[in-house]
C-alpha cells in the first residue's frame, strides 16, 4: 500500500517534510524515487504559469494539511488584511496551533501535531483545545495536557526540546513542556512561493 503523503511530494517534486523524520533520511521519497508517479512520470514537463501557480498553492495546501475552502478563506481573510497580502497568508497558517506545536519541538510533523490536539493532548493558557486551525495569539502560553505527558509519545520530549531551537518569535521551557508565543511569525523558510499563491486566487 503506497503512502498518499510520499506521492504528493513526488508529483510536485518538492521535500515537503510531510512525514516524521524520513524526509530527513535516505528513505526520502524524493531522493529513492525522484521521478512522478505512474507510467508517465520520468521527468517533470515545463508548466505553463497557471500550472505553476497551481503548483505552489498545492504545496501550501499539503504542507499545511488544509482543504480548498479552507485555502480560499485564508486568501480572503489576507486580502482584507492591512499589510502584505503574501505575509498575512503565512502569518495566518504560521499561527495555527497545528503548525505552533510542530514549531514547538512537540511532535514531529504536522500531521503527528493536528493529531494531538485533535485528540486534546494539547492546552492553550490552561484550556485544552481540539481545533488544530486554532489561531494562536502573541503571548499564549501552549503545553501538553498533564495527565497526556506519561504517554510513550511524550517519553523523550524533555531531552529532545533541550536540543531543539524554535522560531525566533516562539520561546520553549523543556522542563515545564510549554512554549509561549512572543511575537508574530516572521523570517520565514518555505518551499514555495507565496506570491504566486496570491495571484492564483486573484483571477
Amino acid at each position: 500500500m503506497f503512502d498518499t503523503r510520499e506521492k504528493k511530494e513526488r508529483s510536485l517534486g518538492t521535500k515537503l517534510f510531510l512525514k516524521a523524520y524520513r524526509c530527513n533520511s535516505p528513505k526520502c521519497v524524493t531522493t529513492r524515487r525522484p521521478q512522478r508517479p505512474g507510467i508517465h512520470g520520468k521527468s517533470y514537463k515545463t508548466l505553463s504559469e497557471f500550472g505553476q501557480q497551481l503548483k505552489e498553492k498545492q504545496k501550501i495546501r499539503f504542507t499545511y494539511g488544509i482543504r480548498e475552502a479552507q485555502m480560499k478563506r485564508l486568501v480572503k481573510k489576507a486580502i482584507k488584511s492591512s499589510g502584505i497580502t503574501g505575509e498575512m497568508m503565512m502569518s495566518i497558517l504560521e499561527r495555527r496551533l497545528d503548525n505552533v506545536v510542530y514549531r514547538l519541538g512537540f511532535a514531529a510533523s504536522r500531521s503527528v501535531a493536528r493529531q494531538l490536539v485533535s485528540h486534546g493532548h494539547i492546552i492553550v493558557n490552561g484550556r485544552k483545545t481540539t481545533i488544530p486551525s486554532y489561531q494562536t495569539r502573541v503571548n499564549e502560553v501552549i503545553s501538553i495536557r498533564p495527565q497526556s505527558r506519561e504517554y510513550m509519545i511524550f517519553k523523550d520530549l524533555p531531552e529532545t526540546l533541550k536540543k531543539y531551537e524554535a522560531p525566533v518569535w516562539l520561546s520553549v521551557d523543556a522542563g515545564k513542556l510549554e512554549g509561549k508565543v512572543i511575537a508574530l511569525p516572521k523570517d520565514f523558510e518555505t518551499a514555495f512561493d507565496v506570491h504566486m499563491v496570491v495571484d492564483y486566487y486573484s483571477k
